[in-house]
């Protein structure tokens, strides 16, 4: 599932090419993986035209001048690309024409992820995003460890958890994990207010890194380009079980937590 860096990395590479532009047709629609009803949703689309891209904890959002928003949840294998004017496969669910002649496609191979609109001032009270946790690149990691303290479950099922910070899936807790030295089953409550400093200042530090490195491109993440990213070949630990640990040349463990396979040193991440 694309995480915070991913979807990030779509909002700004939307954005530059996106702003200004109108939508002049939608050619194609999967009525089946639209969140609303076709004739409330489509009708809305021509005309309107792109204020700003941006991201909401995993959800990508467009802004338009006339106050409507849409919001595209890409779950595990969503993708939305601006590009030239192609025909639709067997994936796509939605196609926007612009005024310049290119594409807007949203596609979709398991399905899961879907697009709706909201009215001005309605985005504001969506229940999804209403349960959502602070913006951990907005916040400061002092805040962010306030919130560990009464927790006492696994951190690692705590990180995963969006209603305490958003954006952060598997692969991103793996790696924070891994630089702050903390077995993902530890408790959170348990971890000093210090070393919980230092998670979160990791975990601003790897998505920072993976948003400058267009990303991680496991299977089906690609940027608003149709480009993958480059982050995945710098993980410390995730995806590695097995393998040798890039500290202390040890061999990588892996446990289930919160449901997710968590990938850790038993060295360097000691549980305690």
């Amino acid at each position: 599932m694309p995480e915070l860096p991913e979807v990030e990395v779509i909002a700004r590479g939307l954005h530059s090419t996106l702003e200004g532009r109108t939508v002049e047709a939608v050619p194609y629609a999967d009525l089946t993986r639209l969140s609303e009803p076709a004739d409330t949703l489509l009708p809305k689309l021509p005309g309107s035209t792109v204020k700003r891209v941006y991201r909401r904890a995993k959800v990508l959002l467009i802004e338009m001048t006339d106050g409507m928003s849409l919001g595209f949840h890409l779950k595990m294998t969503g993708r939305v690309v601006h590009g030239p004017m192609r025909e639709p496969d067997k994936h796509d669910r939605l196609f926007m024409s612009l005024d310049d002649g290119s594409l807007l496609s949203f596609a979709d191979m398991r399905k899961f992820g879907y697009v709706r609109s909201f009215t001005p001032g309605e985005l504001e009270k969506w229940e999804f995003l209403c349960k959502c946790g602070p913006e951990p690149l907005e916040t400061t990691p002092e805040v962010l460890a306030d919130r560990l303290k009464d927790r006492k479950s696994a951190i690692k099922g705590v990180l995963l958890n969006q209603a305490v910070v958003v954006g952060i899936g598997n692969i991103y807790a793996d790696e924070a994990l891994f630089r702050a030295g903390i077995h993902p089953e530890t408790k959170a409550h348990r971890i000093s207010r210090s070393k919980a400093i230092k998670l979160f200042t990791e975990i601003q530090a790897v998505l920072k890194q993976a948003i400058a490195e267009n990303g991680s491109s496991i299977r089906d993440y690609v940027n608003a380009s149709g480009d993958a990213g480059a982050f995945q070949n710098n993980f410390n630990v995730y995806g590695r079980k097995g393998e040798e640990c890039r500290i202390c040349k040890g061999t990588l463990q892996a446990v289930k937590v919160a449901g997710r396979t968590s990938t850790f040193c038993p060295k360097c991440q000691q549980k305690r």
